[in-house]
């Protein structure tokens, strides 16, 4: 099975470009770290990039992966959301067998 690398859409990046990631020398840095209430939650964070990160850009703006992170999130596509409830970026995962009711924790 062919496993590509995340996708992040225009919305996403436009929204990096809006608070300007680029401009203060930063990317957007999506992780996967143990725990949440689904076994596996999304770290997302504005950050340096690393030596060891999948970097992708778009629009001038960078999000990044580290390595460790990268299986987790193998075809994944990283969003922009603003919706009632709040503005954030979301992830889309097939890789996640379910999730939690907050879409910030996953099990796989």
């Amino acid at each position: 099975m062919l496993t590509l690398p995340p996708q992040v859409t225009s919305r996403a990046f436009d929204r990096l470009a809006e608070i300007g990631a680029n401009a203060q020398g930063k990317a957007l840095r999506v992780a996967v770290e143990g725990g949440g209430c689904s076994g596996f939650q999304y770290e997302i964070a504005l950050d340096e990039a690393k030596d060891d990160d999948l970097v992708l850009e778009g629009q001038g703006e960078k999000v990044v992966i580290d390595s460790v992170s990268l299986p987790f999130l193998a075809s994944a596509v990283i969003d922009f959301a603003d919706e009632l409830i709040g503005a954030r970026f979301v992830i889309e995962n097939p890789n996640a067998t379910s999730s939690c009711g907050c879409g910030t924790s996953f099990s796989m």
